[in-house]
């Protein structure tokens, strides 16, 4: 007599369910771990070495100088519009870089991190590497995610693809060196969706984990409140497909997808309380700046939310951004406002060319082959409402926005393999290569990485600006060329950043509020600034002669 399967400890693989290849026999079983070992390795290197050479962008001291007070306070004081667990994160660090922190000061949130990087004795350089690894080793952490998906997916082959596109993004080397909180969030996002493509088939175990990955996202920046939806549909679907394949449990399929759902739901709320709890136990709340008011339907969403005040009014702060008139700057023009197709052009200029052909492949192959058709809702639908979600933003930035493209797409990039065509792997190895030179030509210079298409990274400027080329990060390599080649010269500095210029020993005016006919010397700018230059600006560079740039982001003009 056939043994009767239990429908929960023992089930039935679904037969949708795409399960690998089954892997010959190697007499190099080594190959892949080493590929691993490989992979993660040079990214860890690159991440390192950017860590190590930048300046603070303008970000990264709010965070950190609000993790150090968190630290000492025990306390939500600064940056509501942004939860705790990704400050958390760099808090780790902070804490054993051990900075001397000074109670007494009070200031905004830019201020508190620019007087302990810069006021309080601290030295900045050993500070900030601290505080960015945390985040450098979850990044890599995220990549083991990265190569799991797609190895259950497509094998081996395809987990080791798979990583590579993620290991050799310059997007995700750029912001997984920086203590700040896209990677993170976009890190978890992915790891809550791949916890519920493996609910399909033990949904006990992993809908629970889902919701755990779901709130640390939540509980790391807001943005990933768009993804809510997504994720439980997911859940649902998984535990639906389950059961609607074991006889026992399909009349129950309906209620029990519902309560997979409420499962990753209530789970995701609790991450985001305890994520303020562990801050402050008694959830206090005093804003050092001033929280907006909201009106209509964005009130209602704000006072429906089950989390903590300073959650909500972190929400409110958020929707007060986005009703400010912020400037942008793409292709060479300069605007006000928000550009609904400013994400994907910005994507299409700083990612590499072999990257994007990969990216379109894979995304073709998840919905044309049979077998990895259950994967397209898992990977396709939550890089399309995200991305949706940020394209209807105020902020054309950078696509540091949409920093959670490279890694879903990168795991259907692998399906490419699943193509039963012999020049589909062959193809696929070739376009990794052209990947991985182009990133790693471009070292260690990740932020205004462009591809070949658009000139490279010293063509960035030309077409964006901000965190796609310019964060402020080049200020102590400026230091060390004004230095080493122009001794003694008269420098004018128009910096767009949260570092010191006098601490690196740069000796510097503002040419902007002095007569234009008393600016001689050299005239240094940030290429955000060039970017955004009108009157006085304007016509400074006009006059001037463009002789050197540092770092693909600062621009040295003789006048």
């Amino acid at each position: 007599m056939a043994r009767e399967l239990h429908p929960v400890l023992e089930p039935e693989t679904p037969p949708e369910v795409p399960a690998p290849r089954p892997a010959r026999r190697s007499g190099r079983p080594w190959l892949v771990p080493l590929l691993v070992v490989l992979l993660l390795a040079q990214m860890a290197f690159a991440m390192v070495t950017t860590a190590v050479q930048q300046t603070p962008t303008i970000d990264e001291p709010v965070y950190v100088g609000t993790a150090a007070d968190s630290l000492h306070e025990h306390e939500i004081r600064y940056n509501p519009e942004h939860p705790p667990l990704g400050k958390l994160v760099i808090a780790v660090g902070v804490a054993l870089a051990e900075p001397r922190y000074d109670p007494s000061f009070s200031g905004d949130q830019g201020q508190v991190g620019r007087h302990l990087l810069y006021e309080a004795g601290n030295d900045p350089w050993q500070v900030m590497l601290w505080a960015r690894l945390p985040v450098i080793v979850l990044t890599l952490a995220f990549g083991l995610v990265v190569l799991a998906f797609a190895r259950e997916l497509v094998g081996r082959a395809g987990g080791v693809v798979a990583l590579a596109l993620y290991g050799f993004s310059p997007d995700v080397i750029a912001h997984g060196s920086l203590a700040t909180l896209d990677v993170p969030t976009a890190g978890f996002l992915l790891t809550s969706v791949w916890l519920l493509w493996r609910a399909r088939r033990r949904p006990r175990l992993y809908v629970p984990l889902a919701g755990v990955a779901a709130g640390a996202a939540l509980a790391t920046k807001m943005s990933a409140l768009a993804a809510v939806p997504v994720l439980l549909a997911l859940a649902a679907w998984s535990v639906w497909r389950h059961d609607s394949h074991d006889s026992h449990d399909r009349r129950r399929a309906p209620a029990r997808a519902a309560a997979a759902a409420g499962v990753v739901a209530v789970v995701a709320i609790a991450v985001v309380w305890l994520s303020y709890l562990v801050v402050d136990p008694r959830l206090r709340w005093s804003p050092q700046q001033h929280v907006p008011v909201v009106h209509g339907l964005r009130a209602l969403l704000v006072d429906l939310m089950p989390f903590p005040e300073a959650y909500r009014d972190g929400m409110r702060v958020q929707f007060g951004f986005e009703n400010h008139p912020w400037q942008g700057f793409l292709f060479g023009r300069l605007y006000t406002g928000s550009l609904w197709y400013y994400l994907p052009a910005a994507l299409l200029v700083k990612t590499p060319l072999g990257m994007l052909a990969l990216w379109a492949a894979g995304a073709v192959a998840v919905v044309a082959v049979r077998r990895l058709r259950p994967a397209a809702p898992y990977l396709l639908a939550p890089t399309a409402v995200l991305l949706a979600a940020a394209m209807t933003g105020s902020r054309d930035f950078g696509t540091r926005y949409a920093v959670f493209v490279p890694m879903f797409l990168a795991v259907a990039a692998a399906g490419v393999l699943a193509v039963r065509r012999r020049w589909a792997g062959v193809a696929a190895g070739a376009l990794v290569l052209f990947v991985a030179v182009s990133s790693l030509r471009t070292f260690p210079y990740y932020l205004p990485y462009s591809n070949e298409a658009f000139g490279g990274p010293a063509k960035t400027h030309l077409r964006l600006h901000d965190s796609n080329v310019d964060w402020g990060q080049d200020l102590g390599r400026l230091a060390d060329r004004l230095r080493e080649q122009y001794p003694a010269e008269r420098i004018w500095l128009v910096y767009k950043g949260s570092g010191v210029p006098s601490y690196y020993g740069i000796d510097a005016s503002d040419p902007r509020g002095v007569p234009l006919d008393d600016v001689h010397g050299l005239l240094v700018v940030s290429d955000s600034s060039v970017a955004k230059a009108t009157s006085r600006l304007a016509e400074l560079i006009d006059s001037s002669r463009s002789i050197d740039q540092v770092g693909h982001s600062i621009t040295i003009y003789r006048r």
